[in-house]
C-alpha cells in the first residue's frame, strides 16, 4: 500500500480512573473514541496534520463550537533522538501556521513518544474540555519494527504514526453538546424532530397520514393519539423539546395542511405537508 495509510477505529477504551475522579459522562472508565491511526513518511507529517486540523474545523463548525489550539512540545522524559523531535515540532508548527488560526505553545507537555496538538472546546458555560487530539508517535513504528520501501527500493525507512481523534471520547462530547445546546438539539441532531398532535379523535385519520408522510421523508416524527386536550398535548411536546409541533384538526384535515408551531415560539403558521418537509430539509442542509 502507498503511504499515507489511514485507518479509523471506533474502539472501546478502558481507563482505571480513581472513583473520586469520575464525573457524569465527561470522565468515565469505559468509553468509545473516534480514533484513527495514520502511517506516513516524515515528509508527509505537515500535510497530514493540516488535513486533520481542517477535518476538526469542519466538524466543530457544524456543532457551533469555539476551540483553542495548543502545541505540546518535547517533555523532559522522552524516547527517540532529539533531531527527530525537532523536525516533528517544526512540521507541526508549519501545519498550524498554514491552518491560520491562533495557537499557543504548551511547553514540555507532549507525550513521551512524540509532540501533539491539543484542541480545547468551550461549552455554553465557557468551561474548557479537551476533545480532539493529534499526536505524533515515533515509538510504536519502532517497537513493531514497521518499515516501508523508499524510492530507492533497496532501502527500508521507518514510518511515522499519527494518532488522531475528532470527537475524542464520544461520551464526553455528548455531555458537552447537552450543555452547549441546553438540551435543545438542532433539528439535524434531534431525536425528537417533530410530533403530530390531533385536536380530537375526528382528525386522527388525517394525523396518521401527516405522520406517515413526514416519516417517509426520513424524519423522526411522533404522534400523540391520546384523548387529552390539545393544550395539554402541545404543552407536553414543548417540555419534551420537540423541534416542531404539528397541530391538526378538522380545518387542517379539510385543507390538507397543518398548523406548525416551532419549539420556542408561540406563533403558529399554516403550511402544507410538502412545505413542512421542504422546511425540515432546508434546516438540516444548512448544517451540512
Amino acid at each position: 500500500a502507498e503511504l499515507p495509510l489511514r485507518m479509523a477505529d471506533f474502539g472501546v477504551l478502558h481507563r482505571n480512573e480513581l472513583s473520586g475522579a469520575l464525573t457524569g459522562l465527561t470522565r468515565v472508565r469505559r468509553f468509545q473514541q473516534d480514533d484513527a491511526h495514520i502511517f506516513c513518511t516524515e515528509s508527509q507529517i505537515k500535510d497530514e496534520v493540516r488535513a486533520c486540523l481542517e477535518f476538526i474545523d469542519y466538524v466543530y463548525k457544524i456543532f457551533g463550537f469555539e476551540y483553542e489550539l495548543e502545541l505540546s512540545t518535547r517533555p523532559e522524559k522522552y524516547l527517540g533522538d532529539i533531531e527527530t523531535w525537532n523536525k516533528a515540532e517544526q512540521q507541526l508548527t508549519e501545519a498550524l501556521n498554514e491552518f491560520g488560526k491562533p495557537w499557543k505553545i504548551n511547553e514540555a507537555d507532549g507525550a513521551f513518544y512524540g509532540p501533539k496538538i491539543d484542541i480545547g472546546v468551550f461549552d455554553a458555560l465557557k468551561r474548557k474540555f479537551q476533545c480532539a487530539t493529534l499526536q505524533l508517535d515515533f515509538q510504536l513504528p519502532l517497537r513493531f519494527k514497521l518499515t516501508y520501501s523508499a524510492e530507492d527500493e533497496a532501502k527500508l525507512e521507518r514510518p511515522v504514526m499519527i494518532h488522531r481523534a475528532i470527537l475524542g471520547s464520544v461520551e464526553r462530547m455528548f455531555a458537552i453538546l447537552l450543555e452547549h445546546y441546553n438540551g435543545k438539539w438542532p433539528l439535524w441532531l434531534s431525536p425528537r424532530q417533530a410530533i403530530v398532535c390531533c385536536v380530537s379523535a375526528n382528525s386522527l385519520t388525517y394525523a396518521k397520514e401527516v405522520h406517515a408522510q413526514i416519516r417517509a421523508a426520513g424524519f423522526h416524527v411522533d404522534i400523540d393519539m391520546t384523548d387529552r386536550t390539545i393544550q395539554k398535548k402541545v404543552r407536553e411536546a414543548q417540555l419534551a423539546q420537540f423541534n416542531y409541533i404539528l397541530v391538526v384538526g378538522a380545518k387542517e384535515a379539510e385543507s390538507g395542511k397543518v398548523s406548525l408551531r416551532v419549539r420556542d415560539r408561540a406563533d403558529l403558521s399554516t403550511e402544507s405537508i410538502a412545505d413542512v418537509i421542504a422546511r425540515f430539509n432546508d434546516e438540516v442542509a444548512a448544517f451540512q
